[in-house]
């Protein structure tokens, strides 16, 4: 049963990556491919991590798999947002349709002299 369940949740995985790549190529603009990066790692490669802990059980392989992912769940998010941030602050534009920009204001006031 649990090689079933390390199985499918390989395969969830492999799928969240595959979908992740297409969102880097068709997506517009670095803001969009960054989210899409960061769903493919968080999503496809901590699933790809628990089915390796499942499939393999508690030994040597399966502990490393526990271990990474919590590990990669936070650095990757943590450094999409950086990433983000940066190329906000250096004036990467944002896609033609976006409609939303929220974060204009802080970084103006913070340019202007403010903190942020």
């Amino acid at each position: 049963m649990s090689d079933l369940l390390g199985v499918i949740f390989i395969s969830i995985g492999i799928i969240f990556n595959i979908l992740g790549c297409l969102g880097l190529i068709r997506l517009p603009d670095v803001y969009n491919r960054l989210q899409s990066s960061t769903k493919c790692v968080t999503l496809g490669t901590c699933s790809i991590l628990l089915g390796v802990l499942m499939f393999f059980g508690f030994n040597s392989i399966g502990v490393k798999a526990l271990f990474c992912i919590p590990l990669l769940f936070f650095t990757s998010t943590v450094g999409a947002h950086a990433l983000a941030r940066g190329a906000y602050w250096f004036g990467v534009k944002l896609a033609d349709k976006t409609k939303i920009d929220e974060y204009k204001d802080l970084v103006k006031s913070a340019k202007e002299g403010g903190t942020a």
